[in-house]
C-alpha cells in the first residue's frame, strides 16, 4: 500500500464523524426522460360523506316514539294532579273572594265559567276532529275491502258516502256532476271506484301535492342557508306538522291540535317501521344530486336529502288521509315532487 493512501484512509478513521461523503456525480443519458411535474400522480380529491338527512331521521324518530306504559302512567296522573289541585285552589279563592267582597267574587266565577266553558268547546272540536279522521280511516278500509271484494252494490254505497263528505266543496262542483252523469253507466265495482277517483280525488291530489312541495322547499332552504343547531330540526318538524295538518283537511279529514299528533305519529311511525324514513331507491335522484351538491357545500346536500325526505313524508300522509287508495291515479313520485319544490325556489316553470 502507498504512503498516500495509508495517510488518507488515517484521516478518515480520525474523523469524529466517520468516513466523508462528498457529492458525487451521476451521467445520464441524454435520451432518457426527465421526471417533470406533469408526470406527477393526480392529488386524490377528499371523499365528503354523503348526506343522510340527519334533521328529518331525528325528527322522524321522535315523532314516531312512544312513551313506555310506566311514563304514559306517570304523565296521566301527574295532569291528573295538577288539574285537582289548580280546581280546589281556584274553588277556594272564588269562595273566599265572594265571602269578602261579592262582587267582585261573583265577576271572577263569571269569568272561570266562562274559561271552562271554552275549554268544553276546544274538547268537542278535538273530539270531533277524531271522528273525521276516523270516518276517513272507515272509508279507505271500505275501499280497499270493496277493490279486494269487486262488489259493485257496496262500491256505490261508498260512492254515495264520498259524495256526501265532498258535497260542500265547491271546487269539487263539476266532478260530482261528471260522476253523477257517468256514475250508473259503470257495471263494474273497479271502474266506478276509478271513476270516483279520478274525478273527486284528482283536484284533491293537486293540492295535496302543492303543500308537500312547499313543505319540502321551506325545509330544504333552511337546512342549506340557516347553520345554526337544531334550526333545521326544528323547522323540519313544524313544516312536517303543518303539511300532514293540511293535507288531512284537503281530503276532508280536518283535524285539531292531538288529531295533528296523532296523524303525525301514525305517518312516521309507518316510515320508521317500513324503513322509508332512510334513503332508498326512490331517492337515486334526489341523493345524486345531494351528493354532487356535497362537493361545493355539505349544508346544500344535506339541505336537499331533508327536502327529499319530507317529500317522503307527504307521500306517506297523501296515503294515509286518502279516502280512497291509489288505483287508477299514479301515487306522487319523491323525485318529482322534490324537483318541482326546488324549481319553484328559484322561480321558474317546470
Amino acid at each position: 500500500m502507498s504512503p498516500d493512501t495509508r495517510d488518507d484512509k488515517s484521516d478518515d478513521d480520525r474523523s469524529p464523524r466517520g468516513p466523508r461523503r462528498g457529492p458525487r456525480l451521476f451521467e445520464l443519458d441524454e435520451g432518457e426522460a426527465r421526471p417533470g411535474p406533469d408526470s406527477a400522480p393526480p392529488v386524490p380529491d377528499p371523499v365528503a360523506p354523503a348526506p343522510e338527512g340527519r334533521a328529518m331521521q331525528t325528527v322522524a324518530t321522535l315523532a314516531a316514539r312512544r312513551p313506555s306504559r310506566l311514563a304514559r302512567w306517570f304523565w296521566s296522573l301527574l295532569v291528573t294532579l295538577i288539574g285537582v289541585v289548580i280546581s280546589v285552589a281556584a274553588w277556594s279563592f272564588v269562595t273566599g273572594l265572594i265571602a269578602q267582597v261579592p262582587l267582585l267574587g261573583l265577576a271572577v266565577a263569571v269569568l272561570f265559567a266562562a274559561f271552562v266553558l271554552v275549554l268544553l268547546a276546544i274538547a268537542v272540536k278535538e273530539i270531533a276532529a277524531f271522528s273525521r279522521l276516523a270516518r276517513m280511516d272507515r272509508l279507505h278500509e271500505e275501499a280497499v275491502a270493496t277493490l279486494a271484494e269487486a262488489d259493485l252494490g257496496r262500491a256505490r254505497k261508498l260512492v254515495k258516502q264520498l259524495e256526501g263528505v265532498f258535497g260542500h266543496r265547491p271546487e269539487l262542483t263539476l266532478a260530482r256532476e261528471t260522476l253523477a252523469r257517468q256514475g250508473p253507466e259503470q257495471f263494474d265495482a273497479a271502474a266506478l271506484l276509478g271513476l270516483t277517483e279520478a274525478q273527486l280525488m284528482a283536484p284533491l291530489d293537486a293540492a295535496a301535492r302543492r303543500e308537500v312541495e312547499a313543505a319540502a322547499r321551506q325545509v330544504a332552504t333552511v337546512t342549506a342557508l340557516l347553520p345554526l343547531a337544531l334550526a333545521d330540526v326544528v323547522t323540519a318538524l313544524t313544516a312536517n306538522l303543518r303539511m300532514i295538518r293540511r293535507i288531512a283537511e284537503i281530503y276532508g279529514g280536518r283535524s285539531g291540535t292531538l288529531g295533528s299528533l296523532r296523524l303525525t305519529r301514525a305517518v312516521m311511525t309507518h316510515l320508521v317501521a317500513t324503513g322509508a324514513v332512510a334513503v332508498g331507491d326512490d331517492l337515486i335522484g334526489s341523493v345524486a344530486g345531494g351528493h354532487l351538491l356535497t362537493k361545493l357545500s355539505r349544508r346544500f346536500g344535506e339541505g336537499v336529502v331533508n327536502g327529499a325526505l319530507t317529500a317522503r313524508v307527504g307521500i306517506a300522509a297523501m296515503e294515509v288521509c286518502r279516502p280512497l287508495p291509489f288505483d287508477r291515479l299514479r301515487k306522487p313520485r319523491v323525485t318529482n315532487v322534490l324537483q318541482r319544490a326546488l324549481t319553484g325556489l328559484f322561480d321558474r316553470e317546470t
